[in-house]
């Protein structure tokens, strides 16, 4: 969700640049700067923004330049002697020293410049929208082409992910043979106890089967290839908002699947294998935060 964009359109008059930028946000938050004298139109402006980015914490800043014939600057005289007057009075009320280079304070305050043709007319005003579609589709271009490079990197680490699940096989073909000859070790130093070898049979089947992975490896390797389709959905058989959520909904239930792996391992080098899926995951866990 992070991008930059720039519109820029003018009218008769007036020339309108307008950058949006965005940060991840889990909704919509949208700041907006502008020339005063395009405040009666800020909303549509919003909801220009808001039609296209769906979600992302957004600032949008527009700037004028004049650029008909009447396009000179003038100092504000009126609002500027009004900013004095107000300052005067703060200094007196609060006992404060009044500024030493007035000029430098002044200007710099708000509406300190005017032009004679800073009034809004029609054209100026589809000019200013224009510039704001302008820019939020750059931002919108700029996304799709971070969402391709998103889309090769979660395929090369679910494909990293399936080739470490293949590792485990090896591990898990020897695992429960070591298992059952160390637990019968144990037991052949316990030869003043009598067992019964049925009932220990019995619960060597059980505490074999905790150690079964296949299940654990069955529901992972689904939901390898569930990520890989749902990147792959048609845009209309998403909602909106939708996509980024649920992948990262599939992405915490394979982490689940890799911790009971990791659970019922029992074994050094599955346990290094298992890390290494982990770190993998985590890697598609932050970057899921940037699809919409």
């Amino acid at each position: 969700m992070t991008g930059f964009g720039r519109g820029i359109a003018s009218s008769s008059s007036k020339k309108i640049t307008v950058d949006i930028k965005s940060l991840n946000s889990k909704q919509l938050d949208l700041m907006v700067r502008v020339p005063s004298f395009f405040k009666e139109v800020e909303l549509d402006a919003r909801n220009i923004v808001a039609a296209r980015l769906e979600r992302g914490k957004a600032e949008l800043n527009a700037i004028c330049e004049y650029t008909g014939a009447d396009s000179a600057m003038r100092i504000n005289t009126e609002v500027l002697g009004a900013y004095k007057a107000q300052i005067e009075n703060m200094a007196k009320e609060l006992g404060l020293p009044e500024p030493a280079d007035w000029y430098s304070t002044l200007l710099r305050l708000p509406d300190a410049l005017r032009s004679d043709n800073s009034e809004l007319d029609k054209e100026d005003v589809v000019a200013f929208l224009e510039a704001v579609g302008k820019a939020a589709d750059a931002l919108v271009e700029f996304r799709v082409a971070e969402g391709r490079k998103l889309y090769d990197f979660f395929v090369k680490k679910i494909a990293n992910i399936s080739a470490l699940l293949e590792e485990v096989e090896p591990f898990e073909v020897e695992r429960v043979p070591k298992v059952k000859a160390r637990l019968e070790e144990q037991l052949e130093r316990l030869s003043s106890i009598e067992y019964d070898r049925g009932r220990l049979e019995q619960e060597l089947i059980f505490y074999i089967e905790k150690l079964d992975v296949t299940e654990e490896k069955t529901r992972l390797r689904s939901h390898l290839n569930y990520f890989i389709e749902t990147m792959g959905a048609p845009e209309g058989d998403m909602p909106a908002q939708g996509q980024g959520k649920k992948l990262g909904f599939i992405a915490q239930e394979m982490g689940r699947e890799i911790n009971t792996l990791g659970s019922k391992s029992n074994n050094a080098g599955m346990q290094k294998i298992v890390v290494r899926m982990k770190d993998e995951l985590e890697q598609i866990k932050e970057q899921v935060l940037n699809v919409l």
